[in-house]
């Protein structure tokens, strides 16, 4: 007797508009049954999951970039059209798709409700935020929507898992179409369809009360504060200020600790292993270079804490507003607001977040700057510096001056920045600016399960990058750095005859104008793949050049001493406008499909960077000579 085939897994869609809680959603369907992927031919993320229903089915889920229409716009929007009419070759049309709607601000959603409607795709909608709805006074009748709509309704909230469970009872229930769907043919919308659908919309609201707001919410009497022309960039500016200050306050004994468990293993580990190349690889090169970099893991957390926390809270979006203003006064477009903000932690999704952005030039605008906001990576070399070279006091009533340093170095990549784009802006013909619309939730407190995952994530890939990338490099360079051996008689340091030794001495003379020594150019050169792994070039650098001494634990003292303030102040300017890692380079030309555009990025960043130092550093030798 044959074996019956087992039924095929049906495929669910969901689709939504952007910041409708849809991947938040997708990510308690699926929990950890999720591969993460590009759509081929493009640099749209991707995500594929699973579930499993109460009766056994398997179920795949595809969460589709956000949409506001299936009339794309944006690169997210043509790769959401194109699967969903079955135009993208090699992607299977979903069988299922579930709409994803903010409760909140269903008055929009609903314009793609209707859109999908007329695909005759098998649907349900997900009523989605309804907790934040009712806090604002809006209770919308899910039975109602249902029958209006014709198609299934469920209430959800997509941190939570609340409403998830009938959702996937809703899915069990949903049978396979007897025939594949053949692509769709679509056309763009009419003046008289939208209108028709405005109209639609407008019944359905009255009909399902989500035309009504009950009075003045408690998000809207904070906006009146933080949203102020005057006081809000002050507000903002005072946040953003006591972040920095936070980053040095808190972080100084969990750091302290740090420190001093990898002196200590270092000490142990030279103490046990006899002398040998595998005890100097372990010691100066490993333990001195990882090591370096470990130390700064508490400021990296503790940054993203705040990060994450005014993101969860709803308060990033308002500063997106405060600061369009800004933006459009040296011509980029408003949306660039949030790729920038995006690059603060990491150049790479900052830049791919570009697409949303839809005039061609301002998107390239804002890719040539994004590399020039202060990421994650550079923290730890500012931190090394400014722990070095600036004092631990207080001034102007209590304020620790290494935050204020810092703050300010964040401030001059910023600035950077806009005049980058203003000169890029003003060469070639203009564009019209675009102001920022954008959707501002409301606020609430943070998920501390979100907040907990966040951070979990950034400790991994720190920690992921400090185990592969810094870890490898760090071998390259010792081995770069040992061979070949001092000839018979030497004086120096044995380094100073390596590979690494003669390539430092000739940069030495590329850099000296600008205060850099020959450690400190070694330490530019793997500083390339990462920023971070400069600070354990240098660990390396100082630990071969020693004379026996163990910096695993102590690079910050060894500079300080080394090192004259022009010089320290020199390397803070090139880490403000230097190129970022090879990657963000690479992510460029991908994202613009050209080597033009990385090429340029590089070059005008190592000339930027080159300049700022020279007149930092020559500006210091006056002030300190």
């Amino acid at each position: 007797m044959d074996a019956v085939p087992s039924a095929p897994s049906p495929l669910v869609a969901l689709v939504g508009n952007p910041n409708c809680g849809k991947t938040a959603l997708f990510n308690i369907l699926t929990g950890s049954r999720q591969k993460v992927a590009n759509y081929a031919g493009v640099t749209v993320e991707r995500k594929e999951g699973s579930l499993l229903t109460p009766s056994g089915r398997r179920v795949r889920v595809l969460d589709l970039p956000g949409a506001y229409s299936l009339d794309p716009l944006t690169p997210d929007e043509q790769v959401t059209a194109d699967v969903l009419l079955g135009r993208r070759a090699g992607e299977t049309t979903p069988d299922f798709v579930v709409c994803v709607t903010d409760a909140t601000n269903l008055r929009q959603n609903l314009r793609l409700v209707l859109s999908l409607k007329r695909l005759g795709v098998p649907m349900v909608v997900a009523l989605n935020m309804t907790d934040i709805a009712r806090r604002k006074g809006i209770v919308i009748d899910a039975d109602r929507l249902a029958a209006e709509l014709g198609v299934p309704v469920v209430a959800t909230v997509g941190v939570k898992t609340t409403g998830v469970r009938e959702l996937v009872k809703v899915l069990d229930t949903l049978s396979i179409p007897a025939h594949v769907r053949q692509a769709a043919v679509w056309r763009t919308p009419s003046a008289a369809d939208i209108e028709h659908d405005q109209a639609e919309v407008r019944r359905i609201l009255g009909a399902v009360g989500g035309d009504r707001l009950d009075g003045v919410t408690l998000s809207d009497r904070i906006d009146a504060v933080v949203l102020q022309p005057v006081l809000g960039p002050l507000i903002l500016a005072l946040i953003l200020f006591l972040v920095f200050q936070a980053v040095f306050a808190w972080a100084q004994v969990p750091m302290d600790a740090i420190k001093l468990g990898v002196a200590s293993f270092g000490e142990w580990l030279g103490s046990v292993l006899p002398a040998s190349l595998l005890k100097d690889l372990l010691v100066n090169g490993v333990l001195a270079g990882v090591g370096s970099v470990l130390v700064f893991l508490p400021q990296i957390i503790i940054l993203f804490f705040f990060i994450l926390l005014l993101e969860d809270s709803g308060y990033l979006p308002r500063a997106a507003f405060l600061l369009d203003r800004v933006m459009g006064s040296v011509g980029l477009s408003g949306r660039a607001f949030i790729p920038l903000l995006s690059s603060f932690a990491c150049a790479i999704p900052g830049i791919m977040a570009t697409r949303t952005i839809q005039n061609p030039r301002d998107r390239l605008a804002t890719i040539m700057i994004a590399p020039l906001m202060t990421c994650s990576a550079r923290l730890p070399v500012y931190a090394l510096i400014i722990g070095a070279f600036i004092p631990r006091r207080t001034v102007w009533g209590g304020l620790e001056l290494q935050g204020v340093v810092l703050f300010a170095l964040y401030i001059a990549g910023v600035v950077g920045a806009m005049a980058v784009a203003y000169v890029l802006k003003r060469r070639g013909p203009g564009t019209q600016f675009q102001a920022l619309m954008l959707e501002l939730p409301a606020y609430h407190w943070p998920n501390l399960r979100s907040l907990g995952i966040g951070l979990w994530q950034r400790v991994e890939i720190f920690l992921t990058r400090v185990g592969t990338i810094i870890l490898a490099l760090m071998v390259i360079l010792w081995a770069l750095s040992s061979f070949p051996a001092p000839p018979p008689g030497a004086t120096g340091p044995p380094i100073q005859y390596s590979i690494a030794g003669h390539l430092g001495a000739w940069l030495a003379v590329v850099f000296a104008p600008i205060g850099f020594n020959w450690q400190i150019s070694i330490a530019l050169v793997p500083g390339l793949a990462a920023r971070e792994v400069a600070v354990g070039a240098l660990g390396t650098v100082y630990a071969l050049a020693a004379t026996g001494n163990d910096v695993s634990g102590a690079l910050t003292p060894l500079i300080a001493q080394s090192w004259s303030l022009p010089t320290a102040l020199s390397l803070l300017a090139w880490y403000v406008f230097a190129p970022q890692c090879l990657s963000t380079l690479a992510t460029v030309k991908r994202e613009t499909n050209s080597w033009r555009y990385p090429v340029i990025m590089a070059a005008y960043m190592f000339a930027l960077a080159y300049a700022g130092s020279w007149l930092t550093y020559r500006i210091a030798l006056l002030f300190t000579s």
